[in-house]
């Protein structure tokens, strides 16, 4: 039944945690929030993580009022034994050597959302659940805006923010959780009901974590396995299929929307999805530029229909949301010329997302390609590149694909990778823009080649760009 609107929520049943011996791989943020959260809940605790000494013996005492419950191990080669349940972060992947051992044995191996979930009392808040390959933080802080314009108390969580057993046990009371979930947290957290779940789109990434684009793809379906409304999106075949067999789907899609689902009419954000269509917003009011933003604005007013957003809160809560840094964020113009950082842009995926919101680009692409292949993205977006500057390990690559598919398009290859890197590719990439230009950072590649992360090499462009010689600046 499209369009259906529920307020229930179905919750795993009550876990006994006294004396039950839990061994948690993995001790930052999630890790030792989970720590604690199990701690107070009476379970026996092992910590293992691979950097040596990351727990001070005064963090472990601080972790319960019985320091004897928890305890810390040298990272083992296999499972110990007398372990009940494995909590592992996202950084071990499937095929660690511990979590081999413990599938093996039959031992459970669970994320932290999942250990949410089983902490959360019954009359907890409802979750509404984001995933997909590319989009999540924004269309999460989208939803968390229009819950809060339609004056419910929430909070975006999950894979940003404060750690869902943080939100789901501390002292803050919710009704509705913007809950954003990463195929590492989902692939181990089978039994989230949420009240309503959107798989945005599904591209190749993080095959070297999952093993194949299979595997990926198996871990977003579990967002809508269990979920009460699957929102899906009806412009990517991937995210498509996984709802058909949903028997409450909701679709969105950027062309006029059928009936039972969102979409566009003549600049308006509708919501078919009862009877009657209802206008929720003007595509003016999306505060990012790129269909795939209007796209990630639609999923959360289809969320946020689901719980019975109001129209007007739906409008309010998009004039009023803050995107995060990193995300098409303009840094400056200069000499006509509009320098943009989109690092965040970490997958070809994102990146061609990115490119396309803009005509005449100067693309600052390469780092950490992870296996991912260029061919598809170049062929998209070369009517738009003005030029290309490589830089990062897996440059050739990108070298190779727009050889290929856009030979006519300028690249320009920078082999340095120390700090002075990116004030070279930004000097290259001026020289080859015009007036009306962009210069684009939407890297299509992880940054940890080169830098701490997507931030950092974040930073390095602005700070780059800070350095040019100034012109006529706008």
């Amino acid at each position: 039944m499209t369009g259906q609107r529920s307020s229930g929520q179905l919750h795993h049943g009550p876990v006994p945690w006294t004396g039950r011996r839990v061994l948690v791989l993995g001790a930052g943020v999630s890790g030792l929030a989970a720590i604690r959260a199990l701690s107070r809940a009476g379970a026996l605790i092992t910590v293992a993580d691979e950097r040596s000494g990351v727990l001070a013996d005064g963090l472990l005492a601080d972790l319960s009022a019985d320091p004897g419950r928890v305890h810390q191990i040298d990272m083992p080669a296999e499972v110990p034994g007398e372990v009940d349940l494995v909590l592992a972060t996202p950084g071990m992947g499937p095929r660690h050597p511990v979590l081999v051992s413990a599938r093996a044995a039959g031992i459970e191996i669970i994320a932290e959302p999942e250990l949410a979930w089983r902490l959360q009392s019954p009359d907890g808040p409802a979750w509404l659940v984001v995933t997909g390959t590319n989009g999540k933080t924004t269309t999460v802080g989208m939803l968390a805006s229009m819950l809060r314009a339609a004056g419910l108390a929430s909070i975006a969580t999950g894979n940003i923010g404060l750690p869902l057993v943080e939100v789901v046990t501390g002292p803050v009371r919710y009704d509705v959780l913007a809950v954003e979930l990463s195929s590492f947290q989902l692939d181990r957290s089978p039994s989230i009901r949420a009240q309503a779940a959107t798989v945005l789109n599904v591209a190749p990434d993080h095959l070297d974590w999952h093993g194949s684009l299979q595997a990926y793809t198996e871990a977003k379906q579990v967002a809508f396995d269990q979920a009460a409304i699957a929102v899906f999106n009806r412009d990517d075949q991937e995210s498509r299929r996984l709802a058909g067999g949903h028997p409450h789907p909701v679709g969105f899609t950027l062309g006029y929307p059928p009936q039972g689902a969102l979409g566009i009419d003549d600049g308006v954000l509708l919501d078919r999805t009862f009877e009657e269509a209802t206008e929720l917003a003007r595509v003016s009011d999306v505060p990012m530029p790129g269909d795939h933003n209007v796209a990630n604005a639609l999923a959360a007013a289809g969320l946020a229909r689901t719980v019975d957003v109001p129209a007007a809160a739906v409008a309010q809560g998009l004039r009023s949301y803050q995107p995060g840094p990193h995300r098409n964020t303009v840094i400056a113009t200069l000499d006509g010329v509009t320098y943009v950082d989109d690092s965040k842009a970490t997958n070809p995926h994102a990146a061609r997302a990115s490119l396309s919101a803009y005509a005449d680009v100067v693309w600052i692409a390469g780092g950490l390609l992870k296996g991912a292949q260029l061919d598809d993205l170049v062929i998209a977006v070369r009517d738009r590149l003005r030029a290309v500057v490589l830089l990062g390990v897996d440059r050739a690559v990108i070298a190779q694909a727009l050889a290929r598919h856009a030979p006519e398009v300028p690249v320009m290859d920078v082999s340095r990778n120390d700090d002075g890197a990116m004030v070279e590719v930004v000097r290259a990439a001026a020289a080859a823009a015009r007036p009306g230009s962009t210069v684009l950072l939407a890297p299509a590649a992880a940054s940890m080649d080169m830098f701490l992360n997507y931030t950092a090499r974040a930073e390095a462009f602005t700070r780059a760009v800070a350095a040019l010689p100034r012109g006529r600046a706008i």
